[in-house]
């Protein structure tokens, strides 16, 4: 049984790509045994204060009054205040041995999903969200699960503990402080929405400032080149701000809360002293207040405050708990992704094929994502892992146009020409302008600028461009997977009437999301997973 619950068995079922990732929940089991470690030292911690703070009150009230000095007194507050200062520093390295073995363990059931999945769908995770869900959201995790879940505990346990002692002396004083304790809980249920609310807008603010900072490396050389630096600072000095915003609404909620749990606990106290002012110099009969010896009296507050201790560390953690929350839904949307079900991919395969498709047209297949409509795609050009590609329904050469097209490296007419027997070089020309590359400011040159092997200095969106200038320079049938993405408007508009001008002459078999590319098509694929509906445009 210590196997389903250590974290140090890297090995977890549920790593496989086919299953629900649920962060929260393995990171919950792997931090079991820790939390109750933890949970342990900090209740002995309590006890210890309490045992310290109340020794205090008897030996000053004796002072006060008084009588003699006991050493014996003095030597048990010492050890007290000893033990209180250990259990304090054992609690607090279980807290943080107990969150890096969790997050430790995150991590690399992270690394066995990534490494589970296609190579495709590796490829299709956005790269600023990855560097997030690996470098920064396990540790929000873990302190969710580890630190909130502890403060959370004592929050019940340690006021227990404390009114148990102050009804020692007095029920009535301890009465009076748990009245109070259901309007802070009320507080922190009111405060939850928003806090977390702000907690998902600081994630995701943060994993598009990573995004694009990612995207901007990809394209360094380029950006260097074009001498864009300033605007692209500027850019990127925008996003960080968003962050920056996001990361100090969280902050002041959090804030905001510990200075009204503060708040509370100072009047708790006062009214304390108040009534207990008040039976010391009769002016007040107050029953369990009242006719109260001076050690009494200052063991009540001195007592106090040790009850709504738990409550402010509780505050301060809420804020971890809500990012804690975001994270935990950000990874399992990073990692939860995962192709369409074989079956239904099959049965569009079967759909296709019994299609008797026109030597000419463009046909568009749409759907949700996750459907498989890119699956299907890659299937029909020959390039997915254990597929084949339908000569029948593609009689001719086909030229893939994707984010991840292939791309030499050289100069740019030499990566649009590629695998194109000797291009008209003024077809060639009209397709690069067609796509907005010929003028692109961050890929300056025009047909003689430069490619890196293997594209690496272009953006995905460049990376698509070049791919569908070489459709257009070719005569070649089509399949295009999400051609209009990651474009600005304008070029999108060119890219739709390009294909709909390629596909008087051609097949052009194209994915997407696009509504105004969907409005185009001659006939259109519905794909909803596991029901497929051909319909005519």
């Amino acid at each position: 049984m210590a196997q389903s619950t250590s974290p140090d068995d890297r090995h977890d079922p549920r790593a496989d790509a086919g299953e629900a990732f649920a962060a929260l929940a393995r990171s919950r089991e792997w931090g079991a045994r820790d939390l109750r470690q933890l949970l342990g030292w900090q209740v002995l911690r309590t006890a210890a204060r309490l045992v310290a703070s109340g020794l205090m009150a008897w030996l000053f009230g004796r002072l006060v009054m008084g009588q003699d000095l006991a050493p014996w007194a003095v030597a048990a507050i010492a050890a007290a205040v000893l033990v209180a200062a250990f259990m304090g520093l054992m609690a607090d390295r279980a807290q943080s041995t107990a969150e890096l073995r969790v997050a430790t363990a995150l991590r690399a059931a992270a690394g066995t999903r990534l490494q589970s999945m296609p190579a495709r769908l590796l490829q299709s995770l956005p790269a600023g969200g990855l560097i997030v869900g690996l470098q920064r959201h396990p540790e929000a995790v873990a302190s969710l699960v580890i630190g909130h879940r502890a403060a959370s505990s004592m929050m019940a346990a340690g006021p227990l503990m404390a009114a148990a002692m102050i009804a020692i002396v007095s029920w009535p004083a301890a009465l009076l402080v748990l009245v109070l304790t259901p309007v802070m809980i009320l507080f922190f249920a009111l405060v939850g929405d928003v806090i977390r609310s702000r907690a998902e807008a600081q994630e995701a603010a943060y994993s598009h400032l990573a995004g694009q900072f990612a995207d901007r490396m990809r394209a360094l050389p380029t950006i260097v080149g074009n001498d864009a630096l300033a605007t692209e600072e500027a850019k990127l000095a925008r996003r960080l701000d968003a962050y920056v915003a996001r990361t100090m609404g969280v902050l002041r909620i959090a804030f905001l809360n510990a200075g009204l749990i503060d708040f509370f606990a100072s009047l708790s106290i006062a009214m304390l002293a108040v009534f207990l002012g008040l039976g010391h110099l009769k002016l007040a009969t107050i029953p369990g207040f009242s006719n109260l010896e001076l050690w009494q009296s200052l063991f009540i507050l001195m007592i106090a405050p040790e009850y709504f201790a738990p409550f402010r560390r509780f505050s301060e953690q809420y804020h971890a708990k809500a990012e804690g929350l975001a994270a935990a839904t950000a990874l399992d949307r990073l990692l939860d992704m995962a192709p369409a079900p074989a079956p239904s991919l099959h049965a569009v395969e079967q759909a296709l094929a019994g299609l008797a498709l026109p030597e000419h047209g463009l046909l568009v297949v749409s759907g949700p994502s996750g459907a498989g409509k890119s699956t299907l795609l890659r299937r029909l050009a020959g390039i997915e892992a254990g597929a084949t590609a339908h000569p029948a329904m593609f009689p001719r050469e086909r030229i893939w146009v994707a984010t991840d097209s292939f791309v030499r490296g050289g100069s740019l007419a030499e990566a649009v020409a590629q695998g194109l027997e000797e291009p008209c070089p003024t077809r060639l020309r009209e397709s690069v302008r067609r796509v907005g590359l010929l003028d692109d400011r961050l890929l300056p040159g025009g047909l003689s600028a430069r490619i890196a092997d293997g594209g690496s200095n272009l953006s995905g969106g460049q990376r698509l461009r070049v791919a569908l200038a070489r459709a257009l320079a070719s005569r070649r049938d089509v399949i295009a997977d999400e051609p209009t993405a990651k474009l600005d408007p304008e070029t999108a508009a060119a890219i739709r009437q390009a294909l709909r001008e390629m596909a008087r002459t051609r097949l052009v078999v194209v994915a997407s999301h696009d509504p105004e590319l969907i409005a185009l098509a001659d006939r259109q694929i519905a794909l909803d997973s596991p029901v497929l509906a051909e319909a005519a445009a």
